[in-house]
């Protein structure tokens, strides 16, 4: 599975680490680090962060079909064909 987060979207709010602290965490105040290769037992953890995020900075790879996968997600790879 392939994480990518816009570093120019984040604002810091740090749902991501609250709800899969193995993959994000807050470097200082501000600053978000992870791990972009977060491993498959991550799934749900990750799915939740990804919806979680006020912003919709983080992306992932391989979350479809995912419980608490975003609304629209399947749409928008529909879209991008």
């Amino acid at each position: 599975m392939r994480l990518v987060v816009d570093l120019n979207k984040c604002q810091g709010y740090a749902q991501c680490a609250f709800l899969a602290p193995d993959v994000f965490a807050m470097h200082g105040e501000e600053s978000l680090v992870y791990n972009p290769r977060a491993g498959q037992e991550q799934r749900e953890r990750l799915a939740r962060a990804v919806a979680a995020c006020p912003v919709q900075a983080i992306t992932a790879d391989g979350l479809d079909g995912a419980a608490g996968a975003p609304a629209g997600s399947a749409e928008e790879a529909s879209d991008a064909r």
